[in-house]
């Protein structure tokens, strides 16, 4: 299979983002990065195993196919970056929901 670098603009778009959400919330939460960095890397290589997971069995099960000289290799960033950015928003909404309502 070929792989070509020719996107559709919108893929960019979609990867950026998701790269510059899950930075804005990044350094929103500054003051927790050191403790997380390690969890970040743990997740987005999980994560994007469970997504080549995910992919090959679809494409394996005809749910969908690529055809030959258009598979996206930027999905693959665009993944690990959407993966990152949920950790992100569901740590900042766990911090939210934690804080005392009269502070």
């Amino acid at each position: 299979m070929e792989i070509i670098f020719d996107f559709n603009s919108s893929w960019y778009i979609l990867f950026f983002a998701f790269v510059f959400s899950w930075a804005i919330l990044f350094l929103f939460r500054r003051s927790r990065i050191g403790k997380e960095i390690k969890e970040q890397i743990f997740i987005g290589i999980f994560g994007l195993i469970s997504m080549v997971l995910l992919e090959l069995v679809a494409v394996s099960f005809g749910l969908w196919d690529y055809t030959p000289g258009n598979w996206p290799i930027i999905l693959w960033p665009t993944y690990v970056a959407a993966i990152l950015f949920g950790y992100q928003l569901l740590r900042s909404i766990e911090t939210i929901l934690n804080k005392p309502l009269l502070s």
